[in-house]
């Protein structure tokens, strides 16, 4: 119940925090009740990604690593992905290393050094896997390990700090070791050769661990969209490398926003802009001041024409919902986004999916341990419905209801 009721504040706080001509928590609740939206516990996104993850984790866990393998390069070369944008490639490593990730991350959250016997028996089983693979098989073995190598180096940065742990030197010495092995395992393929997007996308991820610059991030993940351009996940994940606080800038994410408007223009029209914006502006209130709200229209507006999954509705509003919260924006920003917001949200929004809402408002690195799902979930709705009712709060003020349906957004009056 403790863990709930932070993560509760913590999202109240943010949803709810005072802007220009907000309404109270309490006027908000009251309208939420008079808004018509059905709402998804599990989603066809999550169930597609959850597919891929458990097919992986079965495999790994079988010890069919010729089987997983030959998955994981099929999927790569068939692009195949979820309806929101996931890669399966990627999807499929996630489950295979998942066990022995999370095992590491248990033991440095609980303040110990982690036990290397299962990153030891992964890495030697996928090693001898890789050696009698043929053609493109070899690198998924590699691509497991090296991200297993990755995720434990990340979880050291992010360790809490204890004697058994020693001190942020001795986390930054564990943590560089994990990406070192990660480099040396992945350094005998080609992402460009084989083919292969999640090659690509693993050696942009070594990147967390490396001092680069800014240059150097934009090349690695315009190699990584040529290899794939349909795929959202590599066009937000290069939005965040490039903010501030990973050594990027707020005018290098901007021109890397445009530059890949260009290279990705025969997919998603404008869209690559609003894709590359997404996540840092709601991580980072910099980056609003920064982009270019008319041409982030534009490219929202082609995302959701040539993407009208319910996933990519509820992603987009609420991170434009995030971003909204600061109290800083300039005027006419927050009056193009607003305006955005609300098109949005009544052209395309059908059905309400509670826990990318919750993913939008709660940063995962805040060290705040998350309730159950079913928690999340209600926090998720609220903070949705509590989204709508101040777009449209000159709708509900009278009493009445709004609905969402297939066929749009409409306005019951009040009777």
């Amino acid at each position: 119940m403790l863990l709930f009721a932070r993560l509760q504040t913590a999202l109240s706080t943010r949803l709810f925090r005072r802007a220009p001509d907000t309404l109270s928590r309490a006027e908000l609740d009251r309208m939420s009740k008079r808004i018509i939206l059905p709402s998804l516990p599990v989603t066809d996104e999550e169930l597609a990604r959850a597919a891929f993850q458990d097919r992986g984790q079965k495999l790994a866990r079988q010890e069919d690593w010729s089987t997983l393998a030959r998955e994981i390069a099929q999927a790569d070369a068939a692009r195949t992905g979820t309806p929101g944008g996931e890669t399966a490639a990627m999807l499929l490593a996630y489950g295979a290393r998942g066990d022995v990730v999370a095992a590491a991350e248990d033991a440095l959250h609980d303040g110990k050094p982690p036990v290397q016997d299962g990153l030891a028996a992964l890495e030697e089983n996928a090693t001898e896997a890789a050696e009698t693979a043929d053609g493109p098989d070899a690198y998924p073995c590699a691509l497991i390990v090296a991200l297993a190598h990755m995720d434990v180096g990340l979880a050291w940065q992010a360790a809490p700090r204890s004697r058994a742990l020693g001190d942020t030197p001795d986390r930054a010495r564990q943590s560089h070791h994990h990406f070192t092995r990660a480099s040396e395992l992945l350094a005998p393929f080609c992402a460009k050769t084989l083919g292969a997007p999640s090659l690509a996308a693993a050696q942009c991820a070594l990147l967390a661990g490396q001092m680069v610059t800014e240059r150097q991030v934009a090349d690695k993940y315009e190699a990584l969209v040529r290899l794939d351009q349909a795929s959202p996940r590599h066009l937000r994940a290069l939005g965040r490398a490039l903010l501030p606080e990973c050594g990027g800038s707020h005018a290098g994410l901007d021109l890397e926003a445009r530059r890949m408007v260009a290279l990705t223009r025969a997919h998603w029209g404008a869209g690559a802009y609003a894709w590359v914006y997404l996540d840092a502006m709601s991580l980072d209130p910099g980056c609003v001041a920064r982009l270019d709200p008319v041409f982030f229209g534009d490219a929202l507006r082609d995302v959701l024409s040539r993407c009208p999954d319910q996933h990519v509705a509820n992603l987009l509003s609420a991170c434009l919902a995030a971003a909204l919260r600061d109290e800083t924006i300039a005027p006419d920003i927050r009056k193009e986004l607003t305006a955005l917001l609300e098109w949005a949200l009544a052209n395309h929004l059908r059905e309400l999916h509670p826990l990318v809402w919750t993913q939008a408002l709660h940063r995962p690195d805040t060290g705040v341990a998350l309730p159950s799902r079913g928690a999340l979930l209600r926090l998720g709705r609220r903070a949705a419905l509590g989204t709508i009712a101040q777009v449209f709060a000159d709708k509900l003020a009278d009493g009445s209801s709004i609905a969402f349906s297939p066929a749009g957004m409409y306005r019951l009056p009040n009777i």
